[in-house]
C-alpha cells in the first residue's frame, strides 16, 4: 500500500508542478502562436512605417545602459571593495539606494529638473543674463537622456554581482600579482576583472533585460522602442494580434541575450583554493585621489536617488495632490490589495515548486522550475499580451460550449478582471521568489531532511516543521521583493486592469503624461517609501554576508549544476 500511494503523491506534485510552470509557458506559447495570423494589415503598416525606429531605438538604449552600467557598477563595486577613501563604508551600501525609484518616477524628475523651465536653466538664465538662442543644454527627453536615466537606476545590478564577485575572491591570488610587480592597476585589469567577468555579464545581462521592458521612462523621453509600440499597438489600433506579433520581436531579443549570456559564460570558469578574503589589505587612497572616487561613487546617488526623492518631498509639501488623502485611500488601498495577493501567492507557489524540487528532483519537476524561473527575463508588456490572448481564447472556446449546448454564453468574465492582473503578475514576478526560497533551501543541510525522514515525517510535515521555522527570514524578504515590484509594475498592469480601477504607478503615469508632476508627487512619495524596505534588507544581508541571488543569477546557477 506504501508504494501506490507514494506514487500517487509523486504524480500529484509533478501535476501541480507542471501547473505552475505553465503560468509562464501559456502565455510565451500564446504569443508564439501569434506568428502568421492575420493581423488585419496593421503588421505590415507597422512593418513599413514604425518597426525600424522601434528596432534600432531598443538597440541602441539597450547597448547605451548595458555599457553605462558596466562601467559605473564595477568602478564603483571595485573602489568600495578595495580601496579605503572618504565616506567609502557609507557608499557600501547608499549605492543601492537607486533600487527603490522605480525608472519612470527617476524619468519624471530628471525631466522635471532639466527642462527649460526647471531650476538649472532657469538659474544658468539668470546667472548669466542668457536667452534661450545663447546657449546649448542637453535634452533630458530624448534617447540620450533616456540612456543617462535608465544607466544610473539600473547600474546598482551589476554593482551587486560585481561586489559579491570582488568579495569572493581569493586574496591569495591578489597578493601574488603584486609580489610579481603589479601595481593596483594592473591587477585590477589582469587579475580582478576577468575573474569577475562571470558576474559582470550576469548584472550587465539584468540590466539589458530591464532596458528591453522598460516602458514609463522612455514613453515619457518620447523614445519609441518596441516595449512602447506593444503598448500603443493594443490601445491605439486594438489589434491583440499585431501587438503580440511585435511582442515576438521583444521575446526573440531576450531569448537571444539568455543565449549568448550562457554561451558566454561557459568558457568562463574561476576557482579558488582560498574561499576568504578577510585578510586583503585595502588600498588607502590619497585625499586627491580619494576625493575622485567619493565624487565618482557619489555621482549616481545623488542622479538616481537623492534627486527624484528631494523633488517629489518639495513638490508633495509645497503643492502635492489636493485630493492626496482621498487618494492614498482608494488608489493606495487597490494597489495594497494587489500587492499583498500576488505577493503572498507567489511566495506560496515559489515554496511549493522549491520544496518539490528538493524532495523529487526528478526531471520534469526540473524542468517545470527552470520554466517557472523565465518570467523574470520577460518584459511585462508581452507577459501583459500572452496572458490577455490566452484567456480570450479560453473565454471565447467556454462561450461557445455554452452557447451550443444551453443557448446561453457567460461572456467575458476573466478578461479586464483582477484575477487576470494577479495571474500576470504571477507569470512575470514568480521567478522572483523561486530564486530567493532556492537560494534560502540550499542553505539547509540535506542531512536534516534525512533524520526527520527516519523519524517517520513526510515530505509535507518536514517541510512545515523544519523548513519553514528556517526559512522565515527568507519568505519575507521573497515577499517583501515581489510586493514592491508588483506595486512599481507599470506596463502590464495598464493593459490588463480592470475599467475604473487604478494603482499608484497608473495614477502616476497619467498624471505625469498631462505634465501635472505636482499632483503625481504624492504617489510618487509613497512608491519610493514602500521601495526603500527591500533595499534597506539588501544592503544589511550584504553587510553580513548574504547576498541574496538575483533570480537570474540563480537560474544560471541551478542551470550548471544540474
Amino acid at each position: 500500500m506504501a508504494k501506490p500511494a507514494q506514487s500517487l503523491r509523486s504524480a500529484c506534485t509533478l501535476v501541480l508542478c507542471v501547473l505552475i510552470a505553465s503560468l509562464v509557458a501559456v502565455p510565451l506559447l500564446q504569443i508564439l502562436s501569434s506568428l502568421g495570423q492575420p493581423s488585419g494589415g496593421t503588421w505590415q503598416h507597422l512593418r513599413e512605417t514604425v518597426l525600424p525606429r522601434y528596432l534600432w531605438n531598443t538597440m541602441f538604449l539597450a547597448i547605451g545602459v548595458g555599457f553605462s552600467t558596466m562601467v559605473m557598477g564595477v568602478g564603483a563595486a571595485w573602489l568600495v571593495t578595495r580601496c579605503r577613501f572618504i565616506g567609502s563604508w557609507v557608499f557600501e551600501w547608499a549605492l543601492l539606494l537607486p533600487l527603490a525609484i522605480p525608472s519612470y518616477l527617476l524619468a519624471y524628475a530628471a525631466t522635471d529638473v532639466f527642462q527649460f523651465s526647471g531650476p538649472v536653466q532657469t538659474s544658468l538664465r539668470e546667472l548669466f543674463d542668457w536667452s534661450r538662442n545663447d546657449y546649448w543644454f542637453p535634452n533630458a527627453r530624448s534617447l540620450p537622456g533616456a540612456i543617462v536615466i535608465l544607466s544610473v537606476n539600473l547600474y546598482p545590478y551589476v554593482y551587486l554581482t560585481t561586489r559579491a564577485a570582488f568579495l569572493e575572491q581569493s586574496s591569495c591570488v591578489r597578493e601574488m600579482s603584486r609580489t610579481l610587480g603589479l601595481g593596483p592597476w594592473k591587477s585590477f585589469f589582469r587579475v580582478s576583472l576577468p575573474m569577475a567577468r562571470p558576474s559582470i555579464f550576469i548584472g550587465v545581462s539584468l540590466v539589458v533585460m530591464e532596458t528591453l521592458s522598460e516602458f514609463g521612462a522612455v514613453d515619457y523621453c518620447a523614445v519609441d522602442t518596441l516595449a512602447t509600440g506593444i503598448y500603443r499597438t493594443w490601445t491605439s489600433r486594438g489589434s491583440l494580434v499585431a501587438a503580440s506579433q511585435l511582442s515576438l520581436c521583444l521575446l526573440g531579443a531576450v531569448g537571444f541575450l539568455i543565449a549568448f549570456e550562457s554561451l558566454s559564460r561557459r568558457s568562463l570558469r574561476f576557482y579558488s583554493g582560498d574561499a576568504s578574503p578577510k585578510g586583503s589589505k585595502r588600498i588607502q587612497l590619497s585625499f586627491p585621489k580619494g576625493l575622485v572616487a567619493a565624487l565618482f561613487c557619489g555621482s549616481p546617488i545623488l542622479a538616481g536617488f537623492l534627486l527624484p526623492v528631494t523633488l517629489f518631498a518639495y513638490k508633495t509639501w509645497n503643492h502635492g495632490d489636493e485630493r492626496a488623502m482621498e487618494m492614498l485611500s482608494e488608489l493606495g488601498k487597490n494597489s495594497l490589495i494587489l500587492a499583498t495577493v500576488a505577493a503572498s501567492l507567489t511566495v506560496l507557489l515559489g515554496l511549493y515548486l522549491s520544496h518539490a524540487r528538493r524532495v523529487r528532483p526528478s526531471l520534469p519537476i526540473r524542468m517545470a522550475s527552470r520554466v517557472s524561473g523565465l518570467g523574470y527575463a520577460i518584459p511585462g508588456g508581452v507577459i501583459a499580451m500572452g496572458v490577455l490572448g490566452a484567456i480570450l481564447h479560453f473565454e471565447n472556446g467556454l462561450n461557445r460550449v455554452f452557447e451550443s449546448l444551453l443557448s446561453w454564453s457567460p461572456g467575458f468574465f476573466f478578461s479586464g478582471s483582477i484575477a487576470a492582473l494577479i495571474v500576470a503578475y504571477q507569470t512575470r514576478f514568480l521567478s522572483v521568489s523561486l530564486g530567493v526560497i532556492q537560494a534560502g533551501l540550499t542553505r539547509i543541510h540535506p542531512d536534516l531532511d534525512s533524520v526527520s525522514r527516519t523519524l517517520g515525517k513526510s515530505g509535507f510535515a518536514i517541510l512545515s516543521k523544519v523548513h519553514l521555522p528556517i526559512l522565515k527570514r527568507t519568505l519575507l524578504c521573497a515577499f517583501m521583493l515581489v510586493f514592491v515590484d508588483v506595486l512599481k509594475e507599470l506596463p502590464a498592469t495598464l493593459i490588463l486592469r480592470p475599467f475604473n480601477f487604478d494603482t499608484l504607478a497608473v495614477r502616476v503615469y497619467q498624471l505625469a503624461s498631462d505634465e501635472r508632476l505636482d499632483e503625481a508627487s504624492t504617489a510618487a512619495i509613497a512608491i519610493i517609501a514602500t521601495g526603500i524596505i527591500p533595499v534597506i534588507l539588501l544592503s544589511r544581508l550584504m553587510s553580513r554576508g548574504q547576498l541574496i541571488e538575483t533570480p537570474f543569477r540563480q537560474t544560471q546557477g541551478r542551470r550548471n549544476h544540474d
